[in-house]
């Protein structure tokens, strides 16, 4: 099993006495989309992500159902997801065990890599999001063990001061970082995207990355990808947030990017391969795998 999946004793508890309740204000139909995709993925023989607690965050969310639509879009989603997640855990710990002991993810979510990845030692992980969404997540993980040193939740609008709070928990900007934002940046308006990648590279020192999910606009247009985002407009879901040239976009901030080859990786052939007679290759990558890291001396 891959290293950034294999299941750790300690944070394998289930909780299946938390109560299922409304899902709280903020927490996104993305978010529930991808804790679905962890938690279909669980059951399989050697799951990619390995994620124990994302079908109780669906019971207590009484979660049901999936993106609106039922296009080849719809059902390469989940898929999708899962090589996301992994392409992002090996991201990060890669980052963590070159240097990056602090690590922020931004809009966190549901996310449980404070609790499900084999972090290096001495690894503090922060984690951004609105209070309502901690509170719920802290109510589902009921005092699972972190296998980071250390976890702090930071209860933040990322469209807000964030960067504010984040210092003021505890996060030191002399040291390098590694950030993630696995989704949330595609849903705000650019201005408020490039509001978030200033305040993330003011907060930078040298040696720090990034990691970041963003819409390909050449592709979004097609005749398979328009149809899944006037169905995810419908429900206050749209891709705000649109890049034909990843690596210029993000130079401009002052980060060298680099975009994934999808067609490399495995595991994510593995689980896209079958899907592209269907969408086609220029639908199955609607989105860039970004990655990068601090250009030059601060």
């Amino acid at each position: 099993m891959p290293e950034s999946t294999r299941p750790q004793s300690a944070s394998g508890r289930r909780s299946p006495s938390v109560p299922a309740a409304r899902a709280p204000e903020g927490l996104s139909h993305a978010v529930l989309w991808t804790a679905a995709a962890h938690a279909a993925e669980a059951l399989r023989p050697a799951p990619y992500v390995l994620d124990p607690w994302a079908a109780d965050f669906l019971h207590a969310a009484r979660f049901q159902g999936g993106p609106p639509g039922d296009g080849p879009m719809q059902r390469l989603l989940p898929d999708w997801q899962v090589v996301r997640s992994r392409f992002f855990d090996d991201h990060l710990l890669t980052a963590a065990r070159s240097g990056c002991r602090q690590v922020v993810v931004l809009g966190a979510g549901l996310d449980t890599r404070a609790f499900r990845l084999q972090w290096p030692t001495g690894v503090h992980l922060f984690e951004v999001e609105v209070p309502s969404v901690l509170a719920f997540k802290e109510r589902v993980l009921d005092g699972s063990p972190v296998t980071c040193g250390r976890r702090t939740s930071v209860g933040a609008d990322v469209t807000g001061a964030w960067g504010e709070a984040l210092v003021a928990a505890g996060f030191d900007p002399g040291r390098p970082t590694a950030w993630l934002c696995e989704a949330p940046l595609y849903f705000l308006r650019p201005g408020q995207v490039a509001a978030v990648v200033t305040t993330m590279t003011e907060l930078s020192a040298d040696g720090s990355t990034f990691g970041a999910e963003c819409v390909n606009s050449r592709a979004v247009d097609s005749p398979l990808v328009a149809p899944f985002l006037n169905a995810l407009a419908t429900i206050g879901a749209a891709w705000n947030w649109q890049l034909a040239e990843p690596e210029e976009w993000w130079a401009e901030y002052g980060w060298e990017a680099r975009v994934a080859d999808l067609f490399t990786l495995p595991y994510a052939m593995e689980r896209l391969a079958l899907y592209l007679p269907l969408v086609g290759e220029a639908a199955a990558k609607c989105a860039f795998l970004t990655t990068g890291t601090l250009r030059g001396t601060r």
